[in-house]
């Protein structure tokens, strides 16, 4: 075969789809089998083409877990390109959390199908000698969405755009596609004039069932909401903070909250868990929710449960109780915001929301003064602990921040603490596993340049992570954020976990046990090479500083690691 003339082949498919699902970001960890690709991208930059920027880093998993976050800020879906059989299975565990977080997201990867067999078509080596798999697709099938093999090369454009719109139904999740190289490297006519490809449509409960609800509503004595990931459903925060507005309900965060769901500053704004309020309730809706109860046998409430949301029966649980006596089914933002007009006409007359509302602002400014007392007085003391590290918090970042969690045991100290009064200002993505933090937290960068991202992470699960990439990235594509390493010197859940089933074995005898020490670097030099500044903080004044000299880094331009020593 000889070399490729500049005419148009399956790289321009590929690409031509990508800009046509309206696709801002290709990020990939790059493999020798998208050539084709990069030279329609180097086109498309040469001739001025609008189309999606460029972003090549070192690791997939970072690639996809990148994708991710910037897809938490912005809703919208984008591309990660990897290689072959094995940049898929080393960003399997991005792409299976992106699963479970129903985030859509489009991931290729290539191989070749001829192998050298054809005469007629020179390709690499390699491929023979076992970098193709034959049928990467199935080697992440379990872990996505949907995945499949391009099944020629004419139809290699639409099966892109088949699986850009396949993305983002519900339930939204990554979508793989096994694009082979021979595919690729065919001149490539389109089949017909291209254009946008069209966005979905929402769905939404049906009148009836919405009438239904509104009902219960208007019935119920002391109704609550409980949400755990509402925050994360584009549009969400805002419907779900009207909603409860419109018939004077108090929210929970859920068991599992892991977003920012509800203004923190709002009087129906009850904390998270704060279950002690479920025994006086008659009616318990469940706004994006999935495990709200622990044991899951373990109803707190004897209320009607209602479970509102697009797809409230998670397939990837191994099992889940959320004990519902009925479910409204539909986009949330939709469905809240179609009952929020209803109950705008119909609801609860003046009287009974005044009286909700004076009630539970009474136990939201208790509950909020009690915090508050107790941040005001860990700063004082002067030791750095999960509490004083939210007081500085609150002093030094400002309101718009955005917070991951990606921390075991210190976060569960620190979720009442900090302020979310915006959408999209907390998210953790640990369902599937650890070291993915900081890949989100440069995506969330990306989405939100504008906004300050930190990212919460301990010192186990920092370590998971793939770092010196991340950090690269961060310098590369101007992405600072800010590191806090929340170290307590140890795996402390494995520990606890070790105490939980042996008390009286071999814990109670010795502290020489296996699985949870770690002899770790100096976190706050690792990012040196990388242009990242950091620094050790032991104590209160020291964190507030550190704080201080993070923001002003990542003004200018840096990412900056504060190795929090904590208890």
């Amino acid at each position: 075969m000889a070399t490729r003339a500049n005419t148009r082949d399956g790289g321009e498919a590929v690409l031509e789809a990508i800009r046509n699902l309206g696709i801002q970001h290709v990020i990939t960890s790059p493999g020798s089998e998208w050539s084709p690709v990069w030279e329609a991208l180097t086109r498309q930059r040469h001739e001025n083409i609008p189309g999606p920027a460029y972003m090549q880093v070192w690791h997939e998993n970072l690639a996809v877990n990148i994708a991710t976050g910037y897809t938490f800020m912005t809703g919208k879906p984008q591309a990660v390109m990897l290689h072959a059989g094995v940049g898929p299975l080393q960003g399997l565990m991005g792409m299976h959390a992106a699963m479970q977080s129903e985030v859509p997201m489009l991931v290729l990867a290539g191989e070749s199908v001829s192998l050298g067999a054809d005469p007629d078509l020179k390709v690499e080596a390699q491929w023979y000698g076992g970098v193709s798999p034959g049928g990467i697709d199935r080697l992440v099938s379990n872990s996505v969405k949907w995945s499949s093999l391009v099944p020629s090369a004419p139809t290699l454009y639409r099966s892109i755009v088949r699986a850009g719109e396949m993305t983002q139904r519900a339930p939204k999740g990554p979508v793989f596609l096994d694009v082979p190289l021979e595919y690729m490297i065919e001149d490539w006519v389109p089949d017909r004039e291209l254009s946008d490809v069209p966005p979905p449509s929402r769905t939404q409960a049906v009148t009836a069932e919405l009438e239904e609800l509104i009902a219960d509503i208007n019935k119920a004595r002391n109704p609550v909401i409980i949400t755990e990931f509402a925050g994360r459903i584009p549009g969400a925060f805002e419907a779900l903070t009207a909603f409860a507005d419109a018939a004077a309900i108090p929210v929970i965060g859920g068991r599992t909250a892991t977003y920012g769901n509800f203004p923190t500053d709002n009087g129906l704004w009850l904390g998270i868990e704060s279950y002690d309020h479920l025994p006086d309730a008659d009616l318990v809706l469940l706004v994006g929710s999935r495990t709200p109860w622990y044991p899951p046998f373990n109803c707190p409430t004897q209320a009607r449960i209602v479970a509102i949301g697009e797809q409230p029966h998670k397939e990837w649980l191994a099992y889940q109780d959320m004990h519902a006596d009925s479910y409204l089914e539909g986009d949330l933002t939709a469905t809240l915001s179609a009952a929020t007009r209803m109950l705008e006409d119909g609801g609860p007359d003046a009287a009974v929301k005044e009286a909700r509302r004076k009630k539970w602002s009474a136990v939201h400014d208790e509950f909020m003064s009690d915090l508050k007392t107790q941040r005001d007085a860990a700063a004082r003391d002067g030791a750095l602990n999960a509490v004083s590290v939210s007081a500085a918090i609150e002093e030094v970042m400002p309101p718009d921040t955005v917070f991951v969690d990606e921390t075991i045991t210190h976060f569960l100290m620190m979720r009442n603490h900090l302020s979310v009064t915006r959408p999209n200002s907390l998210f953790k993505q640990t369902v599937s596993g650890l070291g993915q933090g900081l890949g989100v937290a440069l995506g969330l960068k990306l989405g939100a340049p504008e906004r300050q991202v930190v990212a919460f992470v301990g010192d186990g699960s920092f370590l998971y992570n793939p770092i010196t990439q991340a950090l690269g990235a961060s310098r590369d594509y101007g992405l600072p954020v800010t590191i806090v390493v929340m170290n307590n010197n140890g795996y402390q859940a494995m520990l606890k976990g070790h105490q939980l089933y042996y008390s009286e074995g071999m814990v109670k005898e010795t502290d020489l046990t296996y699985g949870f020490q770690i002899e770790a670097p100096v976190f706050e030099e690792l990012g040196t090479p990388l242009g990242a500044r950091g620094v050790r903080a032991e104590t209160y004044r020291d964190f507030k500083r550190a704080l201080e000299d993070a923001r002003a880094e990542n003004a200018d331009g840096r990412t900056m690691i504060i190795n929090a020593i904590l208890p």
